[in-house]
């Protein structure tokens, strides 16, 4: 190998350092022309990447929303229980007017 392809081997080694890649595989390939090696977090396999605080949030939203399906099983389930015994909880509201019962 000649002085100028060791020069230009370097001098193209070091551009692909310092200048982004263009074209399509310019995400999966290195400085050298190797793949990248993508690694991940032990534990993140098949998992996507998240932020603690998002999850929590989300985890709080679906808990509070079944709590509120289930509160309202309740009530609906109560309701229908005391008019087969004969009592009317009905609504206290209709088309927005107070009824009284």
């Amino acid at each position: 190998m000649s002085m100028l392809h060791a020069i230009a081997w370097i001098f193209e080694a070091l551009l692909r350092l310092v200048l982004p890649p263009s074209g399509r595989h310019r995400a999966t390939r290195s400085a050298f022309g190797r793949p990248a090696m993508r690694r991940q977090p032990p534990g993140a396999q098949g998992a996507a990447m998240a932020r603690p605080y998002v999850v929590a949030h989300e985890q709080q939203r679906e808990q509070r929303e079944q709590r509120t399906e289930r509160r309202l099983r309740r009530r609906r389930r109560r309701t229908l229980w005391l008019a087969v015994h004969g009592i009317d909880i009905g609504p206290r509201v209709i088309h927005g007017v107070r009824v009284v019962a």
